[in-house]
């Protein structure tokens, strides 16, 4: 009996997203080619099966062998009489070319395919399953008009585009993170939110007493920064208002950063007037205090404790029905209760009381969910005070559920 191959210890261990998926990941001859190494194995983190099909220019810049031990499976560099391309193509949920040189996003476009990688896209294509480019080269070629003809007819035959990182003179693959993640949103929803624009606020906002010290809160910005990154990759047209927030928020993202929860309000308030966004997501935790006299120079310790009064903040969701009365707006409720009947309770009155459509509520204090972490423990309520959903998963699993709320109201996405 064949001893399984090590690369099996990694499956799932981060998520079971992709569970059962196998995906097809092209590799051309970009010099940025050795990242891939690094993305086959984050999917299969998150479950999938991965199957490299290497271009002959690649394989001369790293071994095959390299994907075969990445991956476990055999890399493909030429196809022969056996119709591996067929069989690869039939069993895969997808494909992601990355990196995806000029030449070959060039090839694709216009039906080429004299390499394994643009014999798998054209089949691929032809199926109908989903196909993802990467595009890495320097900036110059990124910007020529035919390279851009080609991505145009890319994006017309259904082939998704994720843009590249422009740094330094070249157009550069993103983080291994963001391209695993519009993989996974592309293989199990596909771009079904194109052109709908959407509102998300996201992290927590910031009171200062003195240019130094301030009131806050401990939230991430997680869960907002996910919701709008899914909406992007499923062809949304997010806008990300955002406090300090602690993780990595995809380039693509057009954001407004702000501090206070008074400047938050304004940029929803001004977001709402110039973009007129279909729905509204209010995922962030603006502080509900500030100091009611904010110093302009840094208090001196050496005298002591200041006597520091507080004030209310504005409640920004007070606001936001009244601005847009015809959007879809989800609120979000972070709540100390071990109950799940106070929790809905909580989230219910909060419903009603700003006029949300629907709310996602939390439980705060619990053991490795909540503000921080990765994994939140929760429900969905509708207007009528039902649960839609609940559990405890990853908050970009969450971030999904919502998203697939915003596109079944939008008549785009299936029954939830």
């Amino acid at each position: 009996m064949e001893a399984e191959h090590p690369s099996r210890d990694i499956f799932g261990r981060s998520a079971r997203t992709l569970l059962e998926h196998h995906i097809i990941l092209g590799v051309t001859s970009s010099i940025s080619l050795y990242r891939s190494l690094d993305l086959a194995r984050e999917l299969m983190r998150r479950g999938a099966e991965v199957y490299p099909v290497i271009s002959p220019k690649a394989a001369k810049l790293i071994s095959p062998e390299m994907w075969r031990w990445a991956t476990g499976n055999k890399p493909y560099v030429r196809f022969g009489g056996e119709l591996g391309h067929i069989a690869l193509a039939r069993r895969a949920s997808g494909m992601v070319i990355a990196p995806a040189t000029a030449n070959t996003i060039a090839k694709i476009a216009y039906g080429i395919a004299d390499t394994s990688v643009t014999l798998t896209a054209q089949v691929m294509i032809g199926m109908g399953k989903r196909v993802i480019i990467v595009p890495a080269m320097h900036e110059p070629m990124y910007r020529s008009k035919p390279l851009e003809e080609a991505l145009r007819r890319c994006a017309e035959m259904g082939v998704s585009v994720l843009p590249p990182v422009i740094e330094e003179g070249k157009a550069k693959i993103p983080n291994i993170s963001f391209i695993a993640d519009k993989v996974e949103a592309t293989i199990l929803r596909g771009e079904d939110l194109r052109g709908v624009k959407i509102l998300v606020t996201a992290g927590p906002t910031r009171e200062h007493l003195d240019p130094v010290r301030f009131l806050s809160n401990p939230s991430s910005g997680k869960m907002g920064v996910a919701i709008a990154s899914e909406a992007f990759y499923r062809g949304a047209s997010p806008i990300l208002i955002h406090g300090s927030v602690s993780v990595p928020i995809p380039p693509w993202l057009r954001t407004i950063e702000i501090t206070s929860t008074e400047e938050m309000l304004r940029a929803v308030e001004a977001s709402i007037e110039k973009e007129k966004p279909e729905s509204i997501v209010l995922a962030a935790a603006p502080v509900d205090f500030r100091f009611s006299v904010k110093e302009s120079l840094k208090i001196p310790s050496e005298k002591g404790a200041p006597e520091v009064k507080l004030e209310l903040t504005p409640k920004i969701a007070e606001y936001v029905r009244k601005k847009a009365p015809n959007s879809l707006i989800i609120g979000f409720a972070a709540e100390t209760t071990d109950s799940e009947e106070e929790l809905v309770e909580k989230a219910y009155r909060k419903l009603k009381k700003y006029g949300f459509d629907y709310v996602m509520a939390n439980y705060v204090g619990k053991p490795g969910t909540g503000f921080g972490y990765d994994t939140d423990e929760g429900l969905i309520i509708d207007s009528s005070g039902k649960i839609l959903f609940k559990g405890y998963m990853l908050k970009r699993e969450w971030a999904r559920i919502i998203v697939d709320i915003i596109a079944r109201v939008s008549g785009r996405g299936r029954e939830i």
